[in-house]
């Protein structure tokens, strides 16, 4: 194959092109594209590309632009990265139950960090949208004595779940489980999945934990709930707008814990990324499924 990668040449993925037999080459003389930019700048293809590899999990910019065709095979990279981001979830989450965040903040305020420490040990955890990160996810939160509710499309079993719902049966969810994990795309149906509503049927107890996408969270409605006390707190890796601006009043408050979307650190993703493009390559050329393809309409 003879595979172009731009709008920059990485080594990391020409090295696992390489590896996998075949060639990096200019664009023009390319079967295949290897895009790692954003879909600002995405050039105009001829048919000769048959399949487009993009570096993010989340494509809904690529939808919007309309650069996702019907001409060739897309594949994101969904998954991809789900270990890494799966353990800044745990860390998000643990962060939030043991009170890290207000120890960092009000140093030895004993007697108010005390009483508010809470435990995975017995809890349940959903995860909405438990696909690569869902899976990846799930032991670790078993092995800190949390049961696991999974939602996805399709409800597919996620191993190690007690229970996997599809997300047609999500609000049968949301009294049941004491914390929530956001995992899920942004599409239209999962646009201010967490707002007034679904935050009412949650516990005073709960963190919501988001390394999905901000629009995810009605961030008005997290607001009133988290100055409520409706909800204990919120951990984001995401927001709605990105960076929320200076004067944002979730960064005022004690119980959000907010991190500048680093659960996948944009600094290592090609690395990560290389060995499932090479597995892309060798499944292209064997005539396999691909890891990661786009359902065309769909969005991710």
């Amino acid at each position: 194959m003879k595979i172009a990668i731009e709008p920059i040449r990485d080594e990391h993925l020409a090295d696992a092109v390489r590896r996998a037999g075949s060639e990096v080459v200019a664009l023009d003389a390319a079967d295949t594209l290897v895009w790692i930019g954003g879909p600002d700048g995405f050039p105009e293809l001829t048919d000769t590309i048959g399949w487009v590899a993009l570096a993010t999990a989340g494509i809904e910019k690529f939808v919007a632009a309309d650069v996702i065709d019907d001409r060739r095979l897309w594949t994101n990279a969904s998954g991809f990265y789900a270990a890494g981001v799966a353990e800044h979830a745990l860390a998000l989450l643990l962060a939030g139950l043991r009170q890290i965040n207000t120890a960092v903040l009000d140093h030895w305020a004993k007697e108010r960090i005390d009483p508010a420490v809470r435990t995975l040990r017995g809890s349940t955890v959903a995860i909405i949208g438990a696909g690569g990160i869902g899976v990846e996810l799930t032991p670790l939160l078993v092995a800190c004595g949390a049961r696991v509710i999974a939602v996805n499309r399709s409800g597919r079993e996620v191993p190690g779940a007690e229970v996997t719902l599809p997300s047609s049966r999500i609000d049968e969810v949301w009294e049941q489980t004491d914390h929530v994990v956001l995992a899920a795309p942004d599409t239209p149906q999962t646009r201010h999945l967490i707002n007034d509503d679904t935050l009412s049927r949650l516990h005073p107890h709960t963190w919501i934990v988001n390394i999905a996408r901000g629009p995810l969270i009605d961030q008005a409605a997290l607001h009133r709930a988290l100055t409520d006390g409706v909800i204990a707190g919120a951990a984001l890796d995401v927001t709605d707008p990105e960076p929320p601006s200076l004067d944002d009043p979730l960064w005022s408050l004690p119980n959000v814990i907010i991190t500048p979307h680093v659960a996948n650190p944009a600094s290592g993703l090609t690395r990560e990324m290389a060995p499932f493009l090479a597995e892309n390559i060798r499944r292209f050329e064997a005539g396999e499924e691909l890891l990661a393809a786009v359902t065309p309409g769909v969005g991710y």
